[in-house]
């Protein structure tokens, strides 16, 4: 059971595709809005009762970078489900450009000590953090020229740990579920990035962006049609290779924070009325004595009880 159950949610989040197949028939989009050669990740959990000044710092430091030149971007993203973690995603062409980043950061933060300060006060709070870099997998991903960062507001995130030696497991299994995917036709594009530093190796991130959290209702209609595309041989394949190959999954939902987030002009001129929303009087002072901002996750949970 355990093992249909995670070949089975593998394939309600993600299907595989032959980069040929759709070759022809997707428009490449702007190459400031798509997903990026290399990924930096930075997972932060912060100490109990603190997101509020957090985000509040968050945005301070992100509006203040705003008017200066900084070597990357990133996107902030905050968890909905799994636990209460801020995701930061951040952009990068190469590890020569992570390099340069690293020294054009610590002139910045030199040259602007108030600037370093804010840091200082956002580290103070953490309870954890761990920073990875991964690799985009151009021969894995689905309908990867159809995905827009500018339009994303959500964004699953599946993470998948490898026994060792099971990385052509992996990817058998991923052409599998292209070939059933493509059958049904799913319209929800998503990229892979493996796993350079950061984690036990090997391991893989899929990331699936969303517009809306309703995109996942069609998803889930086209489920009970999947064992059939897949056929018998193929879902019996998936199991073998579940069993065998995958030492753990998991899978998360993000809401995107445009105020926490610092990005490209490619991605702002693709949607200014989400990336650039007006100022809240969070930004500058701190929430009343006995009050609390909401998190996204926070905010659905009330929204689900009433």
């Amino acid at each position: 059971m355990r093992i249909f159950r995670l070949s089975l949610g593998i394939a309600l989040l993600v299907a595989t595709h032959d980069p040929a197949v759709h070759a022809q028939n997707e428009k490449p989009i702007s190459a400031a809005t798509a997903p990026p050669k290399l990924l930096l990740l930075v997972h932060q959990q912060f100490k109990f009762g603190s997101e509020s000044t957090r985000q509040r710092l968050a945005v301070s430091i992100a509006r203040a970078f705003n008017h200066l030149e900084v070597p990357n971007s990133w996107i902030d993203l905050q968890s909905i489900t799994g636990p209460p973690e801020a995701l930061s995603f951040d952009p990068f062409d190469s590890f020569e450009q992570v390099d340069n980043a690293i020294v054009v950061w610590g002139q910045l933060f030199t040259s602007h000590p108030e600037l370093a300060h804010l840091q200082e006060q956002i580290r103070a709070l953490l309870s954890s953090e761990s920073t990875l870099i991964a690799a985009r997998r151009n021969d894995l991903g689905y309908r990867v020229n159809r995905i827009d960062l500018s339009k994303a507001r959500f964004m699953r995130v599946l993470e998948v740990r490898l026994r060792p030696g099971h990385e052509g497991d992996f990817v058998e299994s991923f052409k599998l579920l292209s070939a059933a995917y493509e059958k049904i036709d799913a319209e929800m594009p998503w990229v892979v990035y493996q796993v350079n530093v950061g984690m036990p190796l090997p391991s893989f991130l899929v990331f699936v962006p969303m517009r809306a959290l309703k995109e996942n209702d069609a998803y889930l209609a086209r489920a009970p049609k999947l064992r059939e595309a897949e056929g018998e041989a193929g879902f019996d394949r998936m199991q073998q290779i579940a069993r065998d190959a995958y030492a753990n999954t998991e899978s998360n939902l993000y809401a995107i924070s445009p105020e926490t987030s610092h990005v490209s002009k490619g991605i702002v001129d693709g949607d200014p009325d989400f990336w650039l929303p007006k100022p809240s009087a969070s930004a500058n002072t701190p929430p009343a004595m006995g009050t609390k901002e909401k998190s996204p996750r926070k905010a659905l949970e009330t929204n689900s009880k009433q």
